[in-house]
Parts: C-alpha cells; sequence; structure tokens
C-alpha cells in the first residue's frame, strides 16, 4: 500500500489516498463525496481495512474514503465553500443556477480544488470503473459499460440497477466521467440511516466480490 495526496480542499488540507498496485486496470473507489452521506464514508474505511490485509486482486486500485473532507468534518452536503461537488464538475449540462443551497453549483464549473485533483486523476489513469459511495434510496446507478459490476452488487445487495437517478444532475461525476470520458461510473446509493454493522456486512462483501469481475 502507498498512502499519497489526491487533492486538496478548499481551505488547503491534503485529501488522502490510499493505493494498491497489483497490475492490471486502474481502480478509484470516492467515498464522502457528499459529506452528510456517512454511510459511504463507513463502507470506505472498512473497504481500507480489508485492502490493508489482504489485496489480491489483479488490478492498481485507489481509494480515497472522504473525498470531501470539509464536508465530512462539517457533516454537510458541500465543501467548505458551500459548494456540491458532485454539481461543480465541467460537464456539457454544467449549469451556474442556484436551485437550493443544498445543491449549489459553485461560482463556475470546476471551481473546487476537490474537483480540480478529481479531474487530473481521471486524465492520467483513465480508469475502467469509478465507484462512488453516497447514500440515499437504495439504488446502482450506471453510467457507462460497469453492468457486470453492477450485477454482481444487485446478486448481493437486491439493489435495482438504473442508468437514470430520476433527477437531473447537472455537472455530476456520473456524467464527467462515465458518459463524457469512456471512465465507467458507478454512483452507489446506500439506504440513507443504514446502521455501520449492516453496511459492513451487506456493503463491503458485495463491492469485494464484484471487483473480481476486472480480475482478467
Amino acid at each position: 500500500m502507498k498512502t499519497s495526496i489526491f487533492t486538496y480542499t478548499s481551505k488547503g488540507m491534503p485529501v488522502p489516498a490510499f493505493e494498491f498496485e497489483n497490475g492490471g486496470p486502474e481502480v478509484l473507489i470516492l467515498g464522502g463525496v457528499h459529506g452528510d452521506e456517512i454511510e459511504g464514508v463507513i463502507c470506505a474505511q472498512e473497504l481500507l481495512k480489508h485492502f490493508m490485509t489482504s489485496f489480491t486482486y489483479k488490478m492498481n486500485l485507489t481509494l480515497v474514503p472522504q473525498f470531501n473532507l470539509e464536508g465530512v468534518i462539517y457533516k454537510t452536503r458541500g465543501n467548505g465553500n458551500g459548494v456540491d461537488l458532485n454539481r461543480n464538475l465541467p460537464t456539457k449540462d454544467w449549469s451556474p443556477e442556484v436551485k437550493t443551497p443544498r445543491y449549489n453549483p459553485g461560482p463556475f464549473a470546476a471551481s473546487e480544488p476537490e474537483n480540480k485533483g478529481l479531474m487530473e486523476y481521471i486524465e492520467k489513469k483513465k480508469p475502467v470503473l469509478i465507484c462512488s459511495l453516497h447514500s440515499w434510496n437504495p439504488v446502482l446507478n450506471v453510467n457507462g459499460d460497469c453492468y457486470a459490476f453492477a450485477k454482481v452488487l444487485a446478486e448481493h445487495t437486491g439493489y435495482k440497477i438504473d442508468d437514470d437517478i430520476g433527477y437531473p444532475t447537472p455537472g455530476c461525476l456520473g456524467t464527467y466521467s462515465g458518459l463524457e470520458r469512456n471512465c465507467p461510473t458507478l454512483t452507489y446509493e446506500i439506504q440513507r440511516g443504514q446502521i455501520a454493522e449492516d453496511i459492513i456486512k451487506i456493503h463491503v462483501p458485495a463491492i469485494l466480490e464484484a471487483l473480481k469481475v476486472y480480475n482478467k
């Protein structure tokens, strides 16, 4: 395992990443894109615990458990600037409209340093899969060809697979990477409010099993 700085927060704090290199394709797992969705952070941290003990996948995997570090600290959806990082990426459909403060897209596309680091990673590494861990109503939202990965997750969790989250998401990661840059992206919406024990029991094993589809 190698620890690195993935990016920086709006206030200049380093965002740590944990890299596990074993040859093969590049995979990225993000937790805490929205700081108040702690379920994804719990899942990511437990994955880190597992990978530190055993990593047998034929891939290079980067894990960022708390991508929106300031949001996790403040328990807010947005970062320290109050920007929703999942509405701030420079997609073709990005909009400056602030419908509510919760969905603030920022003063301009890619204004936030967290996303600048993410964009640099995508451009450099061109991952075959990005798995972004969120919480809401249960769904596996696929953008790009990651259906084999999603199918295994669905078998273990009972969650539905859908290529439409059900509402507009201008400036989101799924569009930016999965649809516009051919880096398949799965937004994993864990049931909001699920207790930590169930997250660890259900979702961590599901991801560990699903990653095996990239062992080629």
